[in-house]
Formats: structure tokens, C-alpha cells, sequence
């Protein structure tokens, strides 16, 4: 516990020993003692609910100081304790840092980011390192114990609260995906980063940043980040110059490529004579002047590159290249990750991945033809009201890299599924698709027309246990219909 001034002594000089015993960004969580901190919502301002926190007698409000006279519209400031902050949504994670007493500092804390693996490395480190949390778009904790979030990157002050929890249950790692929005909203503000991972960056979120330029800068805060010890780069993607570029020169850097690129700064931890089979991935991978062959139970060719940078951040670890190596024969895909499904007792196989974006989705469909003896065929569609210059994109790849192409919905949220079906349309020119927009029945079909020496991918939603439509979320998840659908036949 710690009083009002000694929590805030860093920002303001205020005279006051309430004590402060809790910190909230909802009015219904305050209890007795507890600070309630209204910010600037998307919909509506917190201070709107400042009576709602008084009334569950929060000892103090916190707001942005340039919001004052917004605050005097909602509640009496006389007879509440009520601080302005300025910049209070930039300062909030150091502030709940401060609050919870620096829990980054106690473990190792690797933040990954990029357009797409951060999910898989984060799960792939997990399984690897002992007494590796993780903090993630499936949730924070252990796979055996496993809390939902709401985002990728929870808000700052939830994630100082989560490290401090996972401190307590002596979490010595914590692997953690850092999203553009979590950088650019500061909600890793806060956290001392041990180690930082880039694995790749394409087009995506161009609603929120608006140039592929403006989100490669935002993903770059991350390698600026103060006291990193290292940084794991992917030197297969066309922009690990320009992340390499921005770290400070006393941080160890390790290149990772599947390609035989090599590192600028630093060592190079390289893949080759790679064989994909259904079985998994082989392939030789040389370190220093070491060289171990492996054996990876992972479909997809994208997943080598989410392996070589778990056992980047492993090395930089300090854990022994043979050992680090016969472990990774044990990794386990990673739920909506390439999960397969079928591929037997007369059955094709099924695959699904949460490939959302351009980029992941050629991935994707490109690895899978190099897994498949009859056709190949593709269930996706695109979000609603996100980036939708990448729709027809996706149309495009979609029917390049795929025999047939069932075209679906996939959380038309507040847009209209025609429209966003339209845009998909735009790109495509080879007439390989079909439209079915219920999801599951076009799950059905696809499986149904298959014969057992073809694969199906059903792209967009991997993890998810919804389908977003008009505010509503309603219960639905791929793995669950495929099974379904798998199990009539």
C-alpha cells in the first residue's frame, strides 16, 4: 500500500496520505480505497461515470488535466479528491508500474511484435522456457491457466496489474505480444522489456495508422525501448534493416533467416535444406560454428520463421544450442494456429489459422500446396469495418494460390456483408470462388465436396468463439463446426 502522494510524487507534489489500495478504469470494479481513473473513451468520456465511482466510495478520481472542466460538468470537485494529470493516457503505465512496485523488473519480460506470429511465438516460448507466462491475444497466464483479455495488448494499467500477479506466482519469463495499437495507445508504457522480437511486417491496421510507413514507426517504439538486453530480428522481411537501424549499439542483437541472410550487427542463426512434409518440418539449422538437424511437428513453411526466433530468444537466454534444439521436437501448435483436423479414415484434411491479413494468407496457402497431393480450397472473408483496402488483396491470393475459393462472412460487425463482399470481389478474376455467406455452411461445403486427398483452409478467425454481427456477438468457432461436420462423414 502507499498514500496518494507517494504514488504520484513523480507527477505532482500533493499533499495527502489517503491511502491508496487499489486502481481502476471501470466505476463498477471500485471498492473502498480504491482510485477510480476516468479517461477519454471511444464512445464516452469516464468521467461520465465519476458519481457511479464516489458512490462505491473510491477515495479519489484521476483525469486528464486538460479535461477539468469537463469533470466540474459531472461531479462536485470541493468535496471529492479529484487530480488532474496532464497526459494521464501516456503516463498511466508508468504510474500503475509505480503502483504495483516495477513488476517488469522482477522477470524477464520479451515483448514480440509484428504483423503476424506474434501469437505462435509468444504460445512456442511457453512451452519452452520454465515458468514462462505469457500475455497475448488468447490470454494471459499458463496454458493450464489461461485468463481471456480483451485485446491483443490489454490497457496499461492492466497490464502492470497482470505482471504483478504473475510476479507473485514466480513467473521468471514473460512472453509478450506487443501490438501496434498497445504502442501507439501506451499501454506497454511502463514495462521494462528484457528482450524484444521482430518477426514481420505487412499490411494491416491501415485504418487506424494509415500508412505503411506510419505503422512500421509505431512498431519500432518497441526496439527504441530504454535498458533491452536483445533483440531477435527476422531477416527475411524487406524492413529488419530499418529495425535494426533504431537499436541502440550495447544491445545484443541475433538474426534469424530461413534464406541465408545475414545479420548487419551480431549473430545469425540460419535454416536450411528445409523438407515439409505432413509430419512436419525438417530442416538443419546452424549456429556459431554449431549445426543441429531438426525435426519440427509443425505444419507450414511461415512456421520455421516463429521457430528460429523462439530459439533466438532462447539463445540470447543463455540456453545451450543442442539443448534449445532437441526441445523445439516437442513444440505444439498453438490453438486456431495451422490446427489440423482429419487427414484420415477417409476424411481430407482441414486447416485452421487465424491468417487474416494478405500476407499471412499467402503464407499460408502457399505452405499448405506444398503439403497437398489432390486440391487445394480456401473458406475466408474479410471484417467489417477494418482495413478494407486489403479485401480485394485477399481475393486475389486467395484465388491464385487456391484450386477452389469458398468466399464467407468473418465478423461483419457494424458493415454490410455484401459490401465487404464486393470489395473481396474486385480483386478476384479467375472465377474459382463460390459465395456462401453463413459461415458454417460454407464450412459444410467445402468439406463436403472435398475428397480425401485435399485440404481445406478456413482463414480469418482461428482462436474465435464468435461472429460479430451488428454489436452482437454470437457463439460460433471453426475448429468446433469442422469437428461437427467431420464427424457425419
Amino acid at each position: 500500500m502507499m498514500t496518494l502522494r507517494e504514488w504520484l510524487e513523480p507527477w505532482l507534489d500533493i499533499d495527502s496520505n489517503l491511502e491508496v489500495l487499489g486502481l481502476s478504469l471501470n466505476s463498477h470494479e471500485i471498492i473502498e480505497g480504491s482510485v477510480f481513473i476516468a479517461l477519454n473513451g471511444a464512445k464516452q468520456h469516464g468521467l461520465a461515470y465519476a458519481i457511479q465511482a464516489i458512490e462505491n466510495s473510491a477515495v479519489a478520481i484521476l483525469f486528464d488535466s486538460q479535461d477539468a472542466h469537463i469533470a466540474e460538468t459531472y461531479f462536485d470537485m470541493s468535496k471529492t479528491v479529484a487530480i488532474g494529470i496532464p497526459d494521464l493516457l501516456q503516463n498511466l503505465g508508468e504510474m500503475a508500474a509505480r503502483f504495483y512496485q516495477h513488476p517488469s523488473q522482477a522477470m524477464a519480460v520479451i515483448g514480440i511484435t509484428g504483423t503476424n506470429g506474434k501469437t505462435s511465438c509468444s504460445q512456442f516460448l511457453s512451452q519452452m522456457l520454465a515458468n514462462c507466462a505469457f500475455i497475448g491475444t488468447l490470454g494471459w497466464g499458463t496454458p493450464s491457466q489461461l485468463h481471456k483479455t480483451v485485446n491483443t495488448t490489454p490497457d496499461a494499467l492492466a497490464v502492470q496489474k497482470i505482471l504483478a500477479t504473475l510476479q507473485k506466482k514466480n513467473s521468471q519469463f514473460v512472453a509478450m505480444e506487443v501490438s501496434s495499437h498497445g504502442l501507439a495507445q501506451g499501454r506497454v508504457n511502463g514495462v521494462e522489456f528484457n528482450g524484444a522480437v521482430f518477426t514481420n511486417l505487412s499490411r494491416d491496421h491501415l485504418d487506424y495508422h494509415g500508412t505503411m510507413d506510419a505503422y512500421l514507426e509505431t512498431k519500432l517504439q518497441l526496439f527504441r525501448t530504454k535498458n533491452l538486453h536483445f533483440a531477435v530480428i527476422n531477416l527475411d522481411d524487406a524492413m529488419s534493416e530499418r529495425v535494426i537501424d533504431v537499436i541502440a549499439p550495447d544491445v545484443t542483437i541475433i538474426g534469424v533467416s530461413a534464406l541465408e541472410n545475414q545479420s548487419l550487427r551480431g549473430d545469425t542463426l540460419v535454416a536450411n535444406n528445409v523438407q515439409l512434409n505432413l509430419s512436419g518440418i525438417e530442416c538443419d539449422i546452424r549456429w556459431q560454428d554449431q549445426r543441429q538437424t531438426l525435426h519440427i511437428p509443425l505444419i507450414g513453411r511461415f512456421n520455421l520463421e516463429n521457430v528460429l526466433c523462439t530459439l533466438g530468444v532462447m539463445l540470447a537466454l543463455g540456453v545451450d544450442f543442442p539443448i534449445a534444439a532437441k526441445k523445439l521436437a516437442t513444440l505444439k501448435s498453438v490453438d486456431g494456429r495451422m490446427t489440423r483436423l482429419g487427414g484420415e479414415n477417409n476424411q481430407p484434411l482441414v486447416i485452421i489459422d487465424y491468417a487474416h491479413t494478405p500476407d499471412a494468407l499467402e503464407k499460408v496457402l502457399k505452405s499448405l500446396r506444398q503439403h497437398t497431393q489432390g486440391s487445394l480450397s480456401v473458406v475466408f472473408g474479410c471484417g467489417g469495418n477494418r482495413d478494407s483496402g486489403k479485401r480485394p488483396q485477399m481475393g486475389r491470393i486467395a484465388e491464385q494460390y487456391a484450386d477452389h475459393v469458398y468466399l464467407t462472412d468473418d465478423n461483419p460487425r457494424f458493415e454490410s456483408n455484401e459490401e465487404i463482399m464486393q470489395a473481396i470481389l474486385s480483386g478476384c478474376l479467375l472465377q474459382k470462388h463460390q459465395i456462401i455467406h453463413h459461415r458454417a455452411q460454407a464450412i459444410k461445403e467445402a468439406i463436403l465436396q472435398a475428397s480425401t486427398q485435399d485440404c481445406i483452409l478456413i482463414a480469418g478467425k482461428g482462436h474465435e468463439s464468435y461472429q460479430e454481427i451488428e454489436g452482437v456477438r454470437y457463439p460460433f468457432n471453426d475448429t468446433q463446426c469442422v469437428r461437427e461436420v467431420l464427424a457425419t462423414l
